[in-house]
């Protein structure tokens, strides 16, 4: 069933284009919606583009963005569900694009996003675009920021790399670049994760805070405010603050981070 409604989980993407882009000799589809205001790169979880993710570029886009999701993993449309395969995490193991447990190494596929942010500020102007990477793109964002294109990025239960609780998947070489366009330049990042989350936890924030200083804002959401049809239901701590484990109310804490994000790029990319 076709909806315009944005808060509507729905496969139907009748509002959204497919454009393919080429980098470094790699193409990928990227889902766009929204073809006026500055861009925001929407980075999808493990599980690919869901009906969820969707859900999430129609608020951005309804806040007067143009909204791009590239896709890296899954079917390019919104049939992906998200349930964490076996097959999914032997291709990622395997997988020359991202890299999954060494710490101080960002994934090679954000050689491939980079490029891909110059190009939509390019063609969506504004001051430059906003990135938001998630779970196991969540620190995409940091990697990204070294590129003079991104000035709004966003970490989202950033999740590399696995079973390193304070490791960051980015060189010494990256934070050092961020960190110079931090004090230069003022450079803001924004990040989010419930409290319980096992993938993310608290020591990845505290030393994305130390590294950070001030350009480091860092929410944590309890783990009452997560949907109890996420990953609750499934007897685990909730893990994605922007779509399986959110509540779509207005009085919902996880509804009200939707409405900081939106705040926050609406601060750095149409307020200047």
């Amino acid at each position: 069933m076709m909806s315009t409604e944005t808060g509507e989980l729905t496969t139907d993407l009748a509002d959204f284009v497919r454009r393919d882009y080429r980098f470094n000799g790699v193409s990928k589809p990227v889902l766009q919606t929204g073809l006026n205001g500055p861009a925001i790169i929407v980075i999808h979880e493990i599980f690919g583009f869901t009906p969820a993710l969707a859900r999430l570029c129609r608020w951005l886009r309804d806040a007067g963005f143009s909204v791009h999701a590239p896709i890296l993993l899954g079917n390019p449309d919104a049939s992906n569900d998200e349930v964490l395969r076996p097959s999914r995490i032997l291709s990622l193991c395997i997988s020359r694009e991202f890299n999954l447990f060494a710490e101080n190494r960002a994934s090679p596929i954000v050689d491939w996003l980079k490029p891909l942010a110059r190009q939509l500020h390019q063609e969506f102007g504004g001051p430059g675009v906003g990135v938001i990477g998630m779970c196991l793109t969540g620190g995409f964002a940091l990697n990204m920021a070294v590129d003079g294109s991104v000035v709004a990025p966003v970490l989202a239960q950033p999740s590399l790399p696995v079973g390193k609780a304070s490791g960051l998947d980015a060189s010494p070489l990256e934070v050092a670049a961020v960190q110079a366009r931090v004090a230069k330049e003022g450079l803001s990042f924004r990040g989010f994760r419930f409290q319980g989350d096992l993938s993310c936890q608290a020591p990845r924030f505290e030393r994305l805070q130390a590294l950070l200083g001030d350009g480091f804002l860092g929410v944590v959401l309890p783990d009452a405010a997560a949907n109890p049809n996420g990953m609750k239901a499934k007897g685990r701590p909730p893990h994605s603050v922007f779509t399986g484990d959110l509540i779509d109310a207005p009085d919902q804490l996880t509804r009200q981070a939707v409405d900081d994000l939106i705040a926050f790029y609406r601060a750095r990319l149409l307020s200047q």
